[in-house]
């Protein structure tokens, strides 16, 4: 389960697991007739797709106990099954070592010296000065938090040692392993900016979802003006200008920027819960070039309202930047008609259980804040159906070992289930990756379904 341990102060979660339990098996014809028909289930096995909100284990053989059994045997030919590359999981050691003292497993160091001389923070590369404005806010804003942080971190890190999810040595370990590094594939941001000079297509021209069938190419203006779905219990493989991606079963995804969201709306879909990664203005991300950022104005006229259902529970990854924070907290919500309701914070861990960089540094924090809401509930509906889910928590940790690829946030389906109705509409937008049971738009949300990232399983 993606779920590891479950404590007071949060979760402990393996995304490696949660990516590996979404159903990448790809059957032909042959061996998973169409879903919907009453072969289907029997025959699929571990194609089933877990619920949006409920990662469910696959059987080690993909197998239907009984009588099924002896189907399938016949059948495995025609299979093939697939993982994320564990490697980008293989966070042994800190990005940063952290200073004598200040290892995870030692006790909390005090703060007053910190909030009292803050400038002993900064980089030791960097030249000795007093924290601008923004640094003195990062830092009042990470005493208040830091004792949450440390000990929450703390017992989670304890159990997952203790159930040898975590290992106290792997940092000491010596791992001869691949160059990893991410992979840029057609240029998908690149596509989408390509697809504004496609000739415009007419009202009614096209419908607003297409069903991946058995063909596995896509015309390149179909897949960016519609939403593509793929509603079998298997995986699928498309290719797109030349590339090869793999759709988990029962998701579906539009790949457009913000200029071209009109697919969605025309859906007619109301979400009950929305996942949102800005990409958020920084200096950094100015120099890398890597993807074009959006300025607040800009996320503010995200449609999220009318893609929003009564009582929809939105969350917004923020940036460790205090005007990033409030601007979530006191202006995006508030404009949509959100009502904030908590603050998470996502730590991250090595393999050994230590953070992957200094708790304290001014420059970087191991852990990043998700911001959650929600929408006005409809009174009528609350009244005939009463909620029979837990009220949203503040101040709770979702502790994992980080994708070494950027920007692949842990999955929240498993963190989520308690406070949400079952069988939840989902939708995760600027999004690069795709879940069962869950709706994707973003102009990169192929980006690590790429086959690169995946090896065979098992190769019939």
């Amino acid at each position: 389960m993606a779920v590891v341990h479950r404590l007071a102060a949060g979760w402990l979660v393996d995304h490696l697991s949660f990516i590996n339990q979404c159903g990448y098996e790809i059957c032909n014809s042959s061996a998973c007739p169409a879903a919907g028909t009453g072969s289907a289930t029997a025959a699929s096995g571990a194609c089933h797709a877990a619920p949006a909100l409920a990662a469910t284990p696959l059987p080690r053989d993909g197998l239907e106990p009984g009588a099924a059994a002896g189907r399938e045997a016949g059948r495995e030919a025609a299979r093939r099954r697939f993982v994320f590359r564990e490697e980008f999981f293989d966070i042994s050691q800190p990005h940063i070592a952290a200073a004598s003292g200040e290892q995870l497993r030692q006790r909390c160091p005090d703060l007053r010296i910190l909030i009292l001389f803050p400038c002993i923070l900064v980089q030791k590369r960097k030249r000795q000065r007093e924290p601008n404005p923004g640094e003195l806010q990062a830092l009042q804003y990470h005493s208040k938090i830091r004792k949450l942080i440390w000990e929450g971190t703390l017992g989670l890190v304890q159990e997952g040692l203790r159930s040898g999810f975590l290992h106290p040595t792997a940092a000491g370990l010596s791992h001869k392993r691949r160059a990893v590094s991410g992979h840029t594939g057609c240029g998908l941001a690149e596509l989408c900016d390509m697809a504004k000079q496609f000739p415009a297509v007419g009202a009614g021209q096209h419908h607003p979802v297409q069903v991946l069938g058995e063909e596995s190419s896509l015309p390149e203006q179909d897949l960016l003006c519609c939403l593509t779905e793929n509603s079998s219990n298997s995986a699928k493989i498309i290719v797109i200008m030349g590339q090869q991606y793999l759709v988990p079963p029962r998701s579906s995804f539009l790949l457009s920027d913000v200029s071209c969201l009109q697919p969605l709306l025309s859906c007619k879909k109301k979400f009950d819960v929305i996942v949102m990664d800005p990409p958020w203005e920084n200096k950094s991300l100015k120099r890398s070039k890597r993807y074009s950022p959006l300025a607040p104005w800009q996320i503010k006229q995200l449609p999220v309202p009318a893609l929003a259902a009564p009582s929809c529970l939105v969350l917004t990854w923020v940036t460790n930047r205090q005007r990033h924070l409030r601007f979530v907290r006191d202006q995006l919500y508030p404009h949509w008609a959100l009502q904030p309701l908590a603050e998470w914070h996502w730590v991250k861990i090595t393999r050994a259980g230590e953070f992957v960089l200094p708790l304290d540094s001014l420059h970087k924090k191991p852990y990043e804040v998700l911001v959650l809401g929600r929408a006005p509930g409809d009174t009528e509906e609350a009244f005939r159906r009463p909620e029979a889910v837990a009220a949203i928590p503040d101040q709770k940790l979702i502790v994992s070992v980080p994708c070494s690829l950027h920007s692949h946030k842990p999955p929240l389906a498993g963190v989520l289930a308690e406070f949400v109705k079952p069988d939840v509409q989902c939708l995760e937008m600027f999004a690069r990756s795709l879940q069962p049971g869950w709706t994707s738009w973003g102009n990169e949300v192929l980006k690590f379904q790429h086959m690169d990232y995946f090896t065979p399983l098992r190769d019939e």
